[in-house]
């Protein structure tokens, strides 16, 4: 093949793996504190008292990847603003699907994708159609509208407990196991874990598989997360494990990884038959309130994100060395477990004697989210959201460690 200098065609830059990088870094875009405010009406519009800086709500303080902010603006432009298509599948289902064999290495069918509003509604749902009646097992420390999942759905919860102080068995199987042999009838899983940004191995999702079918339970698996792994660590779909179709669901979306909550769009992803037809025709009125603008956000950013997802990822990995240095600095009595996943950080902070971690964080000018309302009655932690600029989670951090 001739070379470019003897075809007469333009040589092709190559930019060194330095070069690369920087390419990567500089597609995510840091909100300013005015845009913050104006963009983030929830994470910002709390913190009231403009020295208050907010790493409490899992929302990022970026810009929107270009892809999927050029087809909402398209969209509203066009007049996109009435029902959405209610059926499964279709553009949405096929965009997902892609997204999943290239992303996990995982077969999803299409035609068996639900478009729900968000993951908690996907859940409830799941767990009204789906589950027998019993307690519903949820592990802890839990994502904190979880704990009135069971309630919602007309359940009791059987909490199982991560020992705070154990970090090589976080997913407590023998904990599950124990309250599915107490009643237990649906597992609600949250993987990668919300606070703890932990990614389960495959041999973890494998044993519990095998006590979930023990007792002839489900799970419903909150996956969210799934696009936020880390360098280091692999999501494995808890439907990719052999002889899971039967019993499970995963609730996914791309709202979390493009920040676009607001837009109101998730997917219940099914892997049997029996399971989408009844989740399929259930009356409208249990499932109908997912937005248009959402699925054209989630098609766009499934089918076209990558490269913006990708620049995320190696921010949020350089936040993760970041926060693990500061600490070093400014809380070296903190113990934080690993982070593999999400851009939320799960700390312990006994150390300091402490009860209510987040008030003396917040007195010293930061908004943290209180650890008991993801563990009741587990005092001295509190979750951290570090997905914004190095600055600002700098002086986070600083006056986290003169607060406390």
């Amino acid at each position: 093949m001739p070379s470019p200098a003897t075809s007469g065609a333009m040589p092709v830059h190559r930019p060194d793996a330095a070069g690369l990088r920087s390419f990567v870094m500089g597609l995510i875009r840091d909100f300013t504190d005015a845009e913050a405010r104006a963009a983030l009406v929830c994470k910002w519009g709390a913190a009231r008292d403009p020295d208050v800086i907010p790493a409490w709500v899992a929302e990022m303080d970026y810009a929107w990847a270009p892809v999927v902010a050029e087809a909402v603006q398209a969209a509203v432009a066009t007049g996109v603003g009435g029902y959405p298509d209610f059926r499964p599948g279709g553009e949405l289902g096929s965009a997902y699907s892609d997204f999943a064999a290239r992303h996990y290495a995982q077969a999803v069918d299409p035609d068996q994708v639900i478009p729900v509003s968000d993951v908690t509604a996907g859940v409830r749902l799941a767990i009204d159609v789906l589950s027998a009646e019993g307690p519903m097992v949820l592990p802890v420390p839990a994502y904190n509208p979880q704990f009135g999942v069971a309630e919602t759905c007309g359940r009791e919860h059987i909490l199982v407990e991560t020992p705070p102080d154990d970090e090589d068995a976080f997913l407590n199987v023998a904990g599950i196991d124990a309250a599915l042999a107490q009643g237990g009838r649906t597992v609600l899983l949250t993987q990668p874990h919300n606070p703890t940004g932990r990614v389960y191995t495959r041999e973890e999702l494998e044993a519990l598989r095998d006590v979930v079918i023990k007792h002839d339970a489900r799970v419903v698996s909150d996956e969210i997360h799934a696009p936020l792994v880390l360098p280091g660590a692999e999501h494995v779909p808890y439907l990719s494990l052999p002889g899971t179709a039967g019993h499970a669901v995963a609730v996914v979306a791309a709202s979390k990884a493009f920040n676009t909550a607001g837009l109101r769009c998730a997917q219940i992803v099914t892997d049997d038959r029996e399971a989408f037809r009844r989740l399929r025709d259930v009356p409208m009125a249990r499932n109908d309130s997912w937005s248009p603008l959402g699925v054209i956000a989630a098609i766009a950013a499934y089918s076209h994100g990558d490269e913006w997802l990708a620049a995320l990822v190696e921010r949020l990995d350089a936040q993760r060395t970041l926060l693990v240095e500061l600490l070093a600095d400014h809380l070296p009595k903190a113990r934080m477990r690993p982070i593999q996943a999400t851009y939320l950080a799960w700390l312990d902070l006994r150390e300091y004697g402490h009860d209510d971690v987040a008030a003396v964080a917040l007195r010293g000018g930061v908004k943290l989210s209180p650890g008991h309302i993801y563990h009741p009655g587990q005092d001295g932690h509190a979750r951290l959201n570090f997905a914004t600029s190095p600055q600002r989670l700098t002086e986070i951090v600083r006056r986290l460690g003169a607060a406390v």
